[in-house]
């Protein structure tokens, strides 16, 4: 990953930080570029008029914690104040976990790793996940895990076809990261399903295995809503909006359900598929991370630590019920609409990814009042 602008006049972009691995890019009112290189927080002077640097990256901050995916836990107010959660990189640090619906844990054999996305296979023998910018197979009778991907440097988003015979992928092995399948043997190589200038990924297949669901993060749009028809590789917006939006099918292809921003914090909503229709709000006090069990009877979600359920019916006209918790505990969060869980075929069991007891001590909430000051005087800019 590199640093880029995008310039929405003109459509141009332009690379500022070519260092591979340089994640989490905000601007700074004092005049400077911030981003995460590894586990440290770099400044360098940026000219906003002209969207330029006009000086070296100097190391600013040292130990800010960065999960697997390179999402950086830091933030900065327009008054100069800088917030981080200490304990540097999160990798090698998570647990394959089943919970049941009464939240009861049983850990999976496999070893502590920077697993991502875990999604369970429709048979239910076999678990992707995310791991090092690859994607690996874990075989839950054997106990194996076998590396699936090896093109590309950054593979991630698994999601198993209706029928376990591929599986779909972001991957940026042919320009700006995009979906791609292969089989589930690991045969034949990757194929690129669907591109554009923008990154997208995978979300969700119908249940005949004809449509794909997937995310496009646009510059002006945000996180949209795409259908790609596999057949003639042909993908139209499904909803494309100011907000951020990351959907997925229901088991009978007449439904999305979706997480977006719109209210002003997350929430979890249905429309129609391909509509026309309106919208019903699923979540009541926030929501993301939206599951349909294999029923099609059932949304899970997360808010914050929580597993929530609500239950719904399709026919003969939508209908859902209260939200109530499930269970709550350490599990990893989503990040940035990215997913941490999946849920079994007969919807008992949830596959949780759980930080070891390591990384859980080794949070710390740090706050720097003024910091700005301190900024300009590593980080001069030039301006006064």
């Amino acid at each position: 990953m590199q640093v880029a602008v995008h310039v929405t006049r003109t459509g141009e972009q332009r690379i500022l930080v070519p260092v591979s691995g340089s994640t989490q890019p905000r601007y700074a009112a004092s005049g400077h570029l911030l981003y995460v290189q590894g586990s440290t927080l770099m400044a360098a002077p940026f000219d906003a008029r002209r969207q330029v640097l006009t000086g070296e990256a100097v190391p600013v901050v040292e130990n800010v914690q960065v999960n697997s995916f390179g999402a950086a836990q830091y933030s900065i107010s327009t008054t100069g104040s800088l917030v981080y959660v200490s304990g540097g990189s999160q990798s090698d640090k998570n647990r394959l976990v089943w919970v049941s619906r009464d939240g009861k844990e049983q850990l999976l054999a496999a070893p502590p790793r920077a697993y991502g996305r875990p999604r369970i296979s429709p048979d239910g023998r076999k678990v992707t996940v995310e791991q090092d910018g690859q994607i690996w197979v874990y075989e839950l009778a054997r106990d194996t895990m076998t590396r699936f991907t090896f093109e590309g440097s950054n593979n991630f988003a698994p999601v198993w076809t209706p029928d376990g015979s591929r599986i779909a992928f972001q991957s940026d092995n042919d320009g700006p990261p995009s979906v791609f399948w292969q089989k589930a043997d690991g045969s034949g190589g990757m194929e690129k399903l669907t591109g554009s200038e923008y990154t997208r990924f995978p979300k969700s297949w119908s249940a005949d295995g004809q449509l794909l669901s997937f995310g496009e993060i646009n510059p002006t749009t945000g996180y949209d809503i795409w259908v790609l028809d596999v057949k003639d590789r042909k993908a139209v917006p499904f909803l494309r909006t100011p907000f951020y939006e990351v959907g997925v099918f229901s088991p009978d292809g007449r439904w999305m359900a979706y997480t977006s921003n719109q209210s002003g914090r997350d929430e979890v909503y249905v429309q129609p598929y391909p509509g026309p229709g309106g919208k019903w709000q699923i979540s009541t006090d926030g929501g993301t991370d939206v599951r349909w069990t294999a029923n099609g009877r059932e949304l899970t979600y997360r808010n914050a630590d929580k597993m929530m359920a609500a239950d719904v019916a399709t026919q003969p006209a939508f209908s859902a019920g209260k939200p109530r918790m499930l269970f709550e505990g350490p599990y990893v969060l989503p990040s940035q609409f990215v997913s941490f869980y999946d849920v079994s075929g007969d919807g008992q069991r949830f596959l949780m990814l759980k930080p070891t007891e390591q990384a859980q001590a080794a949070t710390q909430i740090v706050v720097v009042q003024n910091w700005f000051e301190e900024l300009k005087q590593k980080v001069p800019t030039g301006k006064k």
